[in-house]
């Protein structure tokens, strides 16, 4: 089988960096890593991901992913921007500028959008909903930013949040950051979007 070539590079905060996973392999990135390369194509990485960003960090990110002239972006954000405070306008407004430079140069974007928050095991239960109205709020504004720019955005956010609040084994140790099963779920539930949009491109090109 002839393989395709794919340049895939990893954008956003600690979980697209990978902040909680045991081993490297166990990171998001790498395990999207195999799972194209289970598909058949042969997969550059960059993971240009800092710990600790907020949206408006992706404009240095999408910088240095520059001369990679990448395949496929997946971004992982907005966690900090509501552990920050930042208004959600001025957090969407940020992830659009960073999706829509990366469509300038023909870059398919998945965007992972916030997480819902109200999971996180130091959350008091009495404000437990209005963490998880907050980070809807964020979400809704993300996923109108990034459709508005040509991206996509994988809906994999209840699916995820249904899988950490039912499962403390899914946080690490810090009890904040994903640990390696945790990875395993996001990718497991990331995997479809990312495949689809690289096969779509390996179609294009054929």
């Amino acid at each position: 089988m002839t393989r395709s070539s794919l340049r895939l590079v990893v954008l956003g905060d600690s979980i697209a960096y990978g902040t909680g996973a045991a081993r490297a392999e166990d990171t998001l990135g790498r395990r999207l890593h195999g799972a194209l390369t289970a598909d058949g194509f042969s997969v550059e990485l960059h993971v240009l991901a800092v710990p600790g960003a907020v949206s408006a960090d992706l404009t240095a990110q999408v910088e240095r992913a520059r001369p990679l002239d990448a395949d496929v972006a997946v971004v992982v954000i907005g966690a900090n921007d509501l552990a920050r405070f930042v208004p959600p306008e001025q957090a969407a407004a940020a992830l659009r500028v960073a999706v829509g430079a990366l469509r300038e140069r023909g870059t398919d974007v998945v965007v992972v959008p916030a997480p819902d928050m109200s999971s996180v095991p130091f959350v008091p239960p009495a404000f437990r909903p209005l963490v998880q109205a907050a980070c809807a709020q964020l979400q809704a504004r993300q996923a109108a930013a990034v459709a508005a720019e040509g991206g996509s955005v994988a809906g994999v956010a209840a699916e995820v949040a249904s899988a950490f609040a039912a499962d403390a084994a899914m946080f690490s140790a810090d009890r904040f950051h994903p640990s390696s099963a945790g990875y395993a779920r996001i990718a497991a539930a990331l995997a479809p979007a990312v495949l689809a949009a690289a096969r779509a491109r390996r179609e294009e090109a054929a």
